[in-house]
Order: C-alpha cells, then sequence, then structure tokens
C-alpha cells in the first residue's frame, strides 16, 4: 500500500468519523423533536437514522480492517471487508425503505394530526445535517464502493428530511396530512433503485467478475499490438479485489529467449497494463513459442 493510498483511507476515515458523529447528533434531535410534536414522520426518520448510523459504523470499521497489513492467510490484506459492507449496507438499504413504506401505509389509512410548525422547524435542522455528510462523504466515494454505500444512506435520510419538510410545508397549506405518506412511498421507490444498483455492484466483486471497464479481448490485442514479440496471450483471468483495485493473471506466448529478455517483456506488460487499463496486480506465465517443423 502506497503512503498516498494510505493517506486517501486516512482522510475517507476522518470524514466518515465527521458523518457518523453528525448523524447521531441529527437522530437524537429528530427523535426528541417527534415525540415532542407528536409527529410519526420525525420518530420514523430518526428510526431511519439510526438504522443508517449502524450502516455508517460498519462502513468505518470496514475501512480500519482494509488499513491493516496483508498477512500469510490474507494476502491481499482486508480490502474486500469494504465489498461486504457496502454488500449489507445495500441489503440494509432495502430493509429501511420496506419499513417506510409500511409506516406510510399505515399513516396514509389512518391519519394523524401534528404540531406542523415544530415538526417543521426539527426537519429542516435534520435535512441541514444530513446534507453536510453528504458532503462530506462525497468528496471521497468516486473511487470507494463503501464510502458510496455510505454516501446512499446518508442521502436516504436527506431525501427523508426533504419528504418531512416538504410534506410539512404542504401540510400547513392544504391541512391533508396525505402528503407526507404519499412523498415517503416515493423516495423509498428511489433508496431501493440505489440499493439494487450497489447490491449488483458488489455482488460482481465478491463473485470475481470481470470489472467492467474491461473487455478482455480488447486488452489481448491491445497487449499484442503494443509489444512487439508477444505472438498469443490465453488463459486471460481478471477481477476486482476492491473498489479501483483489479487484478489479472495471463498466459503469454513468446519466443525462445533468455531470462533477461523475458524481464523486459514483463516490464513493458505491467506498464501497459497499469496505463490504460488500470491494473496494478499481476502475475504473467510466459510460454515459449513452438516452431512447427
Amino acid at each position: 500500500m502506497t503512503v498516498i493510498h494510505h493517506s486517501h483511507k486516512l482522510n475517507r476515515l476522518f470524514r466518515l468519523r465527521l458523518a457518523i458523529f453528525l448523524t447521531a447528533f441529527g437522530m437524537l434531535v429528530e427523535f426528541a423533536g417527534g415525540i415532542l410534536s407528536g409527529s410519526l414522520a420525525l420518530v420514523s426518520d430518526a428510526g431511519h437514522m439510526l438504522t443508517h448510523l449502524f450502516a455508517l459504523g460498519m462502513s468505518y470499521f470496514a475501512i480500519l480492517l482494509a488499513l491493516r497489513p496483508s498477512s500469510k492467510k490474507h494476502t491481499y490484506g482486508f480490502f474486500r471487508a469494504e465489498v461486504l459492507a457496502a454488500f449489507v449496507n445495500g441489503i440494509v438499504l432495502i430493509f429501511v425503505a420496506g419499513y417506510i413504506i409500511y409506516e406510510a401505509v399505515l399513516r396514509f389509512m389512518h391519519p394523524v394530526p401534528i404540531r406542523i410548525y415544530e415538526m417543521l422547524f426539527v426537519a429542516i435542522f435534520g435535512l441541514i445535517i444530513n446534507g453536510v455528510s453528504v458532503f462530506l462523504l462525497a468528496k471521497v466515494s468516486s473511487h470507494d464502493l463503501n464510502i458510496r454505500s455510505a454516501m446512499l444512506h446518508e442521502l436516504g435520510d436527506m431525501f427523508s428530511s426533504v419528504a418531512v419538510v416538504t410534506g410539512a410545508f404542504a401540510i400547513i397549506l392544504s391541512k391533508n396530512y396525505l402528503i407526507d405518506s404519499i412523498l415517503s412511498f416515493f423516495i423509498c421507490v428511489l433508496i431501493i433503485i440505489w440499493a439494487i444498483k450497489l447490491l449488483i455492484e458488489s455482488s460482481h466483486i465478491l463473485l470475481e467478475s470481470t470489472p467492467r471497464h474491461l473487455d478482455i479481448d480488447e486488452l489481448i490485442e491491445t497487449v499484442k499490438k503494443e509489444i512487439p514479440g508477444i505472438h498469443e496471450m490465453h488463459h486471460v483471468h481478471a477481477w476486482t479485489i476492491s473498489s479501483s483495485m483489479y487484478a489479472l493473471t495471463a498466459h503469454v506466448v513468446i519466443e525462445d529467449c533468455q531470462v533477461s529478455k523475458a524481464n523486459e517483456f514483463l516490464t513493458k506488460i505491467n506498464e501497459l497494463l497499469k496505463k490504460q487499463f488500470n491494473i496494478e496486480h499481476t502475475n504473467i506465465q510466459f510460454e515459449c513459442l513452438i516452431k512447427k517443423g
């Protein structure tokens, strides 16, 4: 692990730790506000935040595991812990959304009057907390599936807060308490869509499928074209260790030559794979070209 990669991990840990603190504080405020105002929406949103707090904690400890050095039993370190946490977070998101839909249906069937202005004030406060948390995680989520899953949790909270704020304003104008339930339902549909995408992406990695950005046939042709002396490339296997960390094994056919010449081929192949395909972990086995006759 490079020093730069390590510093990026520490930066992600700091931002995730701060997001955890903000989410916990916002959860307590929303729960207290929900009890005082009689707003089930706020109490439900506080429970929603509690679930996300658990998910953020999982993401945090997954990164701590990833910082541990590799060992004889874990030769790639603990990077897959991040992907596993992302997979679990996706499942949690679906259950959370399902529970909110259930609550929305109950409220649709039995509207409950609430102290709307107290609800509005607390909801705006929760929205600000969630917005700050999303901003913190968005800065470091582009190349980290685990952080992205944590950010999706915060986005779910933020949209829930938007629904509560919007619903509060709409209820003030229309005196119709069903509006909040309708908004919550549509927001949960969006959360479920995001969660399914997250599950598909993390499952793709856990099943060691070929990275989505990689075309094996294109890679083989590029290596043969860019590096003279390589006749064939077969038994190519590529997979993702963790977000933006790719590995590849392959058999490369060259003419019979000295070991030093084979090392030159190896250096050129590794440089090409890193530059054009972002693959840094390789295991190349050379085979000699068998001339007929």
